[in-house]
């Protein structure tokens, strides 16, 4: 079988991932009756893969593929992380995995951040560390600490996502310009008012974790 870079993340990734839930149980074990907002999600990152009953609403601007037939918990609506059309405080916790490193430019991050931080009555925020050494949409090491402009031309070729393309249809330059990774320091104004988690992996920081709770 062909090996892609979703192949990668399904070989080396559930590991992160598990422990990235477990933290996310642990500090707000939510019930059938907690209200989630997930800005960047998909009811496949829920179903059968965190241990929860809640309510959970999912905001994007495209809409997925329906892969199946999903619970009524789950409730899909197009729209911008950037712009929600929630009230504050409307949901008990404000959701994100590896959104904001998407939004191209630091006042989009600042706007997606506020955003968040308004509608969540709690938050859980992450995104990888711009100083960890691989970077992860890629899976090369060091190119992002690059010139942006050298970095593109070089990641078709110094790259597993470039090199390895089996069922992956992303073009490669258009995802390197959305791309803007964060440091701690960014992080942390980003989100001032939330505890700042640090992933690790051999003792280095692997991505950040924002968090707010309200207890």
């Amino acid at each position: 079988m062909a090996f892609g870079i979703y192949q990668f993340y399904n070989f080396f990734q559930p590991g992160f991932r598990r422990r990235r839930i477990e933290l996310f149980l642990k500090l707000f074990q939510p019930a059938a009756t907690t209200r989630i907002l997930d800005v960047g999600g998909f009811p496949s990152d829920w179903e059968g893969v965190v241990p929860i009953e809640s309510s959970i609403t999912l905001v994007n601007p495209d809409r997925k593929p329906v892969e199946k037939p999903w619970p009524a918990r789950y409730v899909e609506e197009l729209g911008d992380g950037c712009a929600l059309r929630h009230a504050d405080k409307s949901f008990d916790i404000g959701y994100s995995n590896s959104v904001i490193e998407h939004l191209q430019t630091l006042e989009n991050q600042r706007r997606f951040a506020a955003e968040i931080r308004r509608v969540g009555k709690q938050l859980f925020v992450q995104t990888p560390s711009r100083w960890f050494p691989i970077e992860p949409h890629f899976v090369t090491v060091f190119i992002h600490f690059l010139p942006a402009s050298l970095a593109r031309k070089l990641l078709p070729v110094l790259s597993f996502r470039g090199l390895f393309r089996s069922g992956d249809n992303i073009e490669l330059k258009k995802l390197a310009a959305e791309l803007r990774l964060l440091s701690f320091r960014e992080v942390k104004e980003l989100f001032p008012d939330c505890e700042i988690h640090r992933e690790k992996w051999f003792g280095l920081t692997k991505s950040f974790i924002a968090v707010r709770r309200t207890n």
